[in-house]
């Protein structure tokens, strides 16, 4: 993993693109980020583009996992809002490119995020992964508890409901 970098990512033309692109792949390949297949690479894009101008506000971290001019992994840091809630915030739309998985990018982007958040003062990540083919074995490895299950929470991207898992950390 010596040629991978990670750093956060801001809105143009070819970083929306790729992260589009990767998110159309993942939904097609079954990943469960709130979309269903077909995902048009339009509508991805829309998406994306909502989610880095949150990110210019300071709203959210959009980390990237390049392999050279690549982007094969995203995170993104969601620090909680709320007045009452500064200790705390949320990992999300984790994704890696097919082509990609099992070389540890998910494993350092969450490291990365955590870093982040600790230096935000953050003390408590939260996250939720759907119980079918999800990332629970990732979450667990890098010390996440389960919080609970919560059945039939979304549709799979092919259809079908899939329950949805809620973890935690202390950071």
């Amino acid at each position: 993993m010596a040629d991978i970098e990670i750093r956060p990512l801001e809105d143009s033309p070819a970083v929306r693109r790729a992260l589009a692109e990767m998110l159309v792949e993942v939904v097609a390949n079954g990943g469960s980020v709130n979309f269903m297949h077909p995902l048009p690479l339009e509508t991805a894009e829309v998406a994306w583009a909502d989610w880095l101008a949150a990110a210019a506000r300071g709203e959210r971290i959009v980390l990237g996992a390049f392999d050279g001019e690549t982007l094969a992994a995203t995170v993104s840091l969601l620090p909680a809002p709320q007045p009452n809630q500064p200790h705390r915030a949320e990992i999300g739309k984790m994704m890696t490119r097919v082509s990609h998985r099992g070389r540890g990018l998910a494993r350092a982007l969450l490291q990365a995020a955590e870093v982040l958040a600790r230096g935000q003062g953050r003390s408590l990540l939260v996250l939720d992964t759907a119980v079918e083919d999800g990332a629970a074995g990732l979450y667990e490895k890098q010390g996440y508890s389960l919080a609970g299950i919560i059945p039939d929470y979304a549709y799979k991207p092919h259809g079908g409901l899939t329950g949805s898992a809620f973890y935690y950390k202390r950071i």
